[in-house]
């Protein structure tokens, strides 16, 4: 996380939600502002990381590793396809 801290992020909440929240970053010793920082900051850094991140069985990379090395023969909608791209 970048160290200059020059950006604001606002929004409201329900009375509920602050307490639980204000209760969570107390008990850990930290404001609410870093508290809800960090929290978000890690769930945002999980999100982008599972978009990111392929997971295959075992079973299913070796068919992929399969495909790409002996790829199969255009059909012909792909070559109709390809044909209007030019």
């Amino acid at each position: 996380m970048t160290t200059t801290n020059s950006e604001r992020i606002n929004l409201r909440t329900s009375a509920e939600a602050k307490r639980v929240i204000e209760n969570a970053a107390s008990l850990l010793g930290t404001t609410v502002s870093a508290f809800m920082l960090g929290q978000a900051y890690e769930a945002a850094k999980r999100v982008l990381a599972e978009h990111e991140l392929l997971i295959l069985s075992a079973r299913d990379r070796d068919q992929l590793l399969a495909l790409l090395d002996n790829p199969p023969a255009p059909n012909a909608e792909l070559c109709e396809l390809l044909s209007r791209a030019e």
